[in-house]
């Protein structure tokens, strides 16, 4: 009754309630028993190719004075280990549609040195196999290898695994105790090539071919180790077909009673340099991420037990196994030799990687890897030079993350102020995940407004908040600033501590800023 009153008294004065409505504060709603699904920590994965300074030079360098006993940048490990990386994909990328793996075992001074036609740069094959396990043993990391489905045969993948994964008896298993390793690796997680949808990559496959071929590599590799998840190259960025979903679809069909995860791309640009619409980018990845579901679905519905022909449902899920702001350092000289593909980012690429996050975490049911690509130098949150190393301003919202964000992903109520662009309609200026783990809460919120702050009511709909909570803001000057080496304006501030009792609270998000706000929910 009151409202209504109110209402009235409004508009005999000529005072529209829009305006009202705009005036009142923001509200994130929390429920703990709407859950999405269960975080997985490999959604905080990374990537590492044998392209431009990401592996000689970044993570491995052992002429450097910086470098450990095994030639690993102790710098980039020390910075590497802030990521919390859950899961590391290697050795590419492009660079695996050509790759022999057997040119990087052994002896180093017996290894050939090739050409990699991807990137066209030298290949000196000292860093391989072995070393990579090596790398990912030091970062307490899980490894992830592609393997060439472009010019590589079945044997070679198979052989891979044996390599990796048999303890001894067979040949490749005695080889890699012959090469120092009495022990099996147990890779675990392996993809069936990389982007073999694009007419740029090494062995280029339409739909069909690559799902037989994938198909008969996977059975190979699967029997070689059972326990082994393979990830399917679903369609890529760069796609250029007339129907990339497609290319899912019929992935799907041929290998969904042998894969794990169906690989998705995306690198989002902003080369018109229009801020709210790069902000808004992330809405693609959210919607690409839904078709696929439906495709994973529909594949699900069809999978059969092959001995009796009743169905067999067994669960496949989404691998964003490569994500990134990246337009910039990209075409003719930019992506070829030493340094290519090393990308400066500034603020508004952080707000956009933090963008993506929260996407991954909001579809944590379906969404269950995820790798930055990459960790040094290329398209990366680490950057060195020989003599010193700076955290690019990517790198902030992804640690943040990954140390934090655990446990179930909550599906909240979030109303906020709205703007349209050219592409996309009433985008909400507060972009929000939700993670609850033994009674903590993280409230993950990128304030897209460029110039205002966003009041917002933080609201429990049952249980409530206690105690001290820490507040982290990822911000800057202005959303064009950069880091480089010796000054990172951009970086995780710890804000105030908030002292909250009750069932709400409020805070204000400052504008081009990603917050994370964490405490006690009971």
């Amino acid at each position: 009754m009151r409202k209504i009153f109110l209402h009235f008294i409004l508009l005999v004065l000529g005072i529209s309630t829009s305006v009202m409505a705009a005036e009142q504060n923001a509200r994130i709603k929390i429920d703990t028993d709407r859950v999405i699904g269960k975080i997985d920590k490999n959604i905080y994965g990374n990537f590492t190719e044998h392209l431009g300074r990401c592996i000689y030079g970044g993570i491995y360098d052992p002429d450097s004075k910086l470098s450990n006993e095994m030639g690993f940048r102790k710098d980039v490990l020390e910075a590497a280990r802030g990521l919390n990386i859950s899961l590391l994909r290697w050795p590419g990328g492009n660079f695996v549609s050509g790759y022999h793996w057997e040119d990087g075992i052994g002896p180093r001074e017996l290894r050939p040195e090739r050409t990699d036609l991807a990137w066209q740069t030298p290949e000196p094959n000292t860093f391989g196999t072995d070393e990579f396990i090596a790398f990912c043993r030091a970062l307490s990391t899980e490894p992830y290898i592609a393997v060439n489905m472009g010019t590589g045969t079945l044997d070679e993948a198979r052989n891979w695994v044996e390599y990796c994964n048999v303890k001894e008896g067979p040949y490749y298993a005695e080889l890699r105790k012959k090469n120092g390793n009495a022990e099996p690796y147990n890779v675990k997680y392996w993809s069936l090539g990389n982007e073999v949808d694009g007419f740029w990559q090494m062995g280029h496959k339409n739909a069909e071919d690559y799902g037989k071929y994938a198909l008969e590599a996977a059975k190979l590799m699967k029997w070689t180790s059972p326990e082994i998840k393979l990830i399917a190259a679903g369609s890529s960025n760069f796609y250029y077909g007339s129907d990339p979903h497609s290319w899912n679809r019929i992935v799907l069909d041929y290998l969904k009673d042998y894969i794990d995860y169906i690989a998705l791309h995306r690198y989002i640009r902003n080369d018109a340099d229009n801020y709210y619409e790069f902000l808004a980018s992330t809405i693609d990845v959210e919607e690409r991420t839904k078709i696929v579901e439906g495709q994973i679905k529909e594949a699900v519905s069809k999978q059969r037990d092959g001995r009796t022909g009743e169905p067999r449902p067994r669960q496949i899920y989404i691998a964003w196994d490569e994500y990134n702001v990246w337009y910039r350092a990209r075409g003719g000289a930019a992506s070829r030799g030493r340094n290519a593909l090393e990308e400066k980012y500034n603020l508004e690429d952080a707000l956009v990687v933090a963008g993506f996050l929260n996407v991954f975490i909001r579809n944590a049911h379906i969404v269950k890897m995820a790798n930055m690509a990459q960790l040094v130098n290329v398209i990366a949150p680490i950057f060195t030079s020989k003599t010193d190393m700076y955290r690019q301003t990517i790198y902030y919202p992804l640690a943040l993350f990954a140390n934090n964000s655990f446990g179930t992903s909550l599906d909240v109520f979030v109303d906020s102020p709205t703007y349209d662009t050219e592409r996309w309609k009433k985008v909400p200026y507060l972009d929000v995940s939700v993670a609850y783990n033994n009674d903590e809460v993280v409230i993950n919120a990128v304030n897209r407004h460029l110039t205002d702050r966003i009041k917002t009511d933080i609201i429990s709909q049952q249980g409530e908040f206690s105690g001290n909570f820490s507040v982290y803001e990822v911000n800057g000057p202005d959303i064009k600033t950069e880091n480089t080496f010796g000054s990172e304006p951009v970086k995780t501030i710890n804000k105030p501590v908030i002292e909250v009792s009750g069932n709400r609270f409020t805070y204000e998000f400052p504008p081009h800023s990603y917050v994370m706000i964490k405490g006690k929910l009971k």
